[in-house]
């Protein structure tokens, strides 16, 4: 079976990876720890563990 070439389309989204893992890793804006989001990524982050229970807090019953 011959090689097919990769389609733009589908060659970007590993070039997008490759880039992403090189670039230093935005800060937890609760622990200042790395997040898993590139410093370029839009937007306030926080680690996941820290996510998590931010959003606990949101979603519990107030009343």
């Amino acid at each position: 079976m011959p090689d097919t070439p990769q389609s733009p389309a589908s060659a970007a989204p590993s070039a997008e990876r490759s880039r992403t893992a090189e670039e230093p890793r935005a800060a937890c804006v609760l622990c200042q720890e790395p997040s898993e989001y590139p410093e370029s990524h839009r937007g306030s982050h926080a680690v996941p563990a820290l996510r998590r229970g931010v959003e606990g807090q949101r979603t519990a019953c107030s009343g």
